[in-house]
């Protein structure tokens, strides 16, 4: 009599429940929403053991499909969506193209969102809104700029990867370039040039989450090596004018440096021509360095010494990991941090 009661009290709450959805089954299976739409529309590219997890927990659930949605679904997009700060930039623009290509031997099309270099973190939310809205199926943040929470709460929408700037979470994988390690061996070539006596523009992680670790790497490294640093501070690197560069410049002069050690390529350019303005040049009467390593600015007849990220690697472990994400072939949520090297051009050298 008992159990029939129980049983009847059951199916009361279970009447007044509201029906299980798709987002349940997915939290219930621990995959993302379009793992669970791939597995009941009985799309390929699903681990056999991923595909039973959520099959049994829709039964758990007593999951009703919806057969119109499941419709719609079905008809994939076959878009990855892109959300690269600036496409202007050496290294957005690079990476952007380097993913493209891996996602279209992969039989994806990519719709990118990008920022002028001006974007605030609310203009950010407000892109990456949209592009959710696109319905792409999974998507690449590459913003160094952009707090992890916000990267999280995406993620948590669509199968999301972080590409080229550090990031450890459990809601999202990463991929990107050892920072820290990059900016400890631009300091330890400085210093075995000889330099005793150093100046580095170092970037708080406000301004930059890539810029801020290699800068800060340098200079806390080349101190522990002996080296006098001098830590110039810089206050919005995404307005960095030539002007500011100019200012950089003449600090390390006017601080005594023998060389100057910036966080990017872009900013090493800006020097070398703030010098020769002043008449002077590198590395004669002053060694300089980059970070960066890639496009035009890498050319040989530049001649920058820098340290060059991974970027082809980046860009295709980002892609591949998405797509395994995607189609729930890989768990897609771990933090891949991939070594860089040396450049050594003419622009640093023994000191005078």
């Amino acid at each position: 009599m008992a159990d029939r009661q129980a049983e009847g009290r059951g199916e009361v709450e279970r009447a007044s429940a509201r029906p299980a959805t798709i987002l349940d089954v997915a939290a219930r299976a621990g995959v993302s929403k379009s793992v669970v739409s791939r597995v009941l529309t009985q799309a390929p590219g699903v681990a056999a053991a991923t595909r039973e997890r959520v099959l049994h927990a829709a039964g758990e659930l007593g999951y009703v499909p919806n057969t119109m949605a499941q419709a719609m679904v079905a008809r994939r997009t076959g878009a990855l969506g892109a959300f690269v700060r600036d496409a202007s930039t050496p290294f957005y623009g690079h990476l952007l193209t380097l993913m493209q290509d891996r996602a279209a031997e992969l039989g994806y099309r990519v719709v990118t969102a990008t920022g002028s270099g001006r974007f605030s973190v609310a203009d950010e939310r407000r892109a990456l809104d949209v592009m959710t809205g696109l319905r792409v199926e999974g998507l690449v943040i590459c913003s160094g700029l952009l707090p992890e929470r916000d990267v999280e709460e995406v993620a948590a929408k669509v199968p999301t990867v972080v590409a080229g700037r550090p990031l450890v979470s459990d809601a999202c994988g990463s991929v990107f370039c050892d920072e820290a390690g990059g900016g400890r061996g631009v300091a330890e070539h400085v210093h075995a040039l000889g330099h005793r006596r150093v100046a580095v523009l170092v970037h708080s992680p406000d301004l930059s989450l890539t810029l801020s670790p290699r800068s800060r790497a340098a200079a806390d490294h080349l101190t522990e090596l002996g080296a006098d640093v001098v830590r110039l501070p810089v206050h919005d690197f995404w307005r960095t004018t030539h002007e500011d560069v100019d200012a950089v410049v003449a600090a390390a002069l006017d601080a005594g440096a023998t060389a100057l050690v910036l966080p990017s390529d872009r900013l090493a350019l800006r020097a070398l021509e703030a010098l020769r303005v002043r008449g002077l040049e590198a590395p004669g009467d002053l060694s300089v360095t980059g970070y960066d390593g890639f496009g035009e600015l890498a050319s040989p007849f530049l001649g920058l010494t820098t340290w060059r990220q991974p970027l082809p690697t980046i860009a295709r472990m980002a892609v591949d990991s998405l797509v395994g994400l995607v189609q729930g072939r890989v768990d897609g949520r771990g933090a891949t941090a991939l070594a860089g090297e040396l450049v050594v051009g003419r622009t640093a050298s023994t000191p005078a």
